[in-house]
């Protein structure tokens, strides 16, 4: 009999994250759960698994954040990420950060299993619900509120675009963690955005569009 793969599930909602639990249970073994980056650290160093499915919104560092550390512990780790943003930059993004997969959180329980074997077969999977382009009006309308932002807050931003974690973004600019949660907090109201997940969704696309403009030239 072909062994079962063993997933790991990662999201801040138990809700979510149990129900999950209870659709794939019958399929794959469910060899733990994570609400945070930090559990989902935690969980690796004692369980194996051959997939995780991974939330881009959690509570300490997103998905995105989270990504490279994976890839640093567990390099040959498949990664499906399993969220609400139906969006090609954040998709990218993803996958450039060592994802092997990107999936909306509304898709069927059919696709769910389609990806998760497609990724655990070695392949990439983005859903076809993920649209070839993405929605810009909320850069362009928070753009001008650019000019407020200080040279060390633009340097901030760009690394969060990057997809660095705050910790990250410390050790690169030689400043402490709470040096950088005060400048976030502060790019955050200058920019009129009230979320960190809508700062780091800002911060990306910003970057898609410097990167753009950049092989434009």
């Amino acid at each position: 009999m072909t062994p079962r793969a063993g997933l790991v599930l990662a999201d801040d909602h138990e809700l979510i994250a149990r129900g999950l639990e209870k659709l794939l249970m019958d399929r794959y073994d469910i060899l733990g759960v994570a609400h945070s980056g930090a559990e989902l650290l935690e969980l690796l160093a004692h369980e194996t698994p051959d997939c995780v499915l991974l939330d881009i919104s959690m509570p300490d560092r997103n998905g995105l954040e989270i990504l490279p550390e994976l890839r640093a512990v567990r390099p040959n780790l498949k990664v499906l990420m399993l969220t609400m943003y139906v969006d090609r930059v954040l998709a990218d993004t993803a996958l450039g950060l060592g994802a092997t997969g990107y999936v909306p959180k509304d898709c069927g329980v059919d696709e769910l299993r389609s990806a998760i074997d497609e990724v655990l077969a070695g392949h990439i999977y983005v859903s076809p619900r993920i649209p070839k382009h993405t929605d810009r009006s909320a850069l362009k309308a928070t753009h001008p509120s650019l000019a407020a932002l200080t040279p060390r807050q633009h340097e901030i931003l760009r690394l969060l675009g990057e997809g660095k974690s705050t910790g990250g973004i410390a050790d690169t600019l030689h400043l402490r963690t709470s040096t950088v949660s005060y400048h976030r907090a502060n790019i955050r109201k200058k920019l009129g955005i009230d979320t960190e997940w809508g700062l780091i969704r800002y911060a990306v696309l910003m970057r898609a569009d410097e990167a753009e403009e950049e092989g434009g030239d």
